[in-house]
């Protein structure tokens, strides 16, 4: 896995809790570590875990292993 995607990975996981943590307790942690839900900083970060999160829905669809080419070694 190369670096770029497991830094996707990462801030989909992080997009996750912070979803998972406002729904059990209503609590915004990104918003609440970045000033609030509506600052600049804190709906740039979201947007960033969005584009991150898509860009990962094509790996859903590969295989983890290279496919040998019929002829070659």
């Amino acid at each position: 896995m190369s670096v770029f995607k497991k830094l996707l990975l990462l801030l989909a996981i992080v997009g996750g809790i912070n979803w998972g943590i406002y729904g059990i307790w209503g609590f915004n942690a990104v918003g609440w570590l970045l000033g609030g839900s509506l600052t600049w900083v804190a709906r740039t970060v979201f947007i960033v875990v969005g584009v991150a999160a898509l860009c990962l829905v094509p790996s859903l669809f590969m295989s983890d292993t290279p496919q040998a080419q019929p002829g070659s070694r």
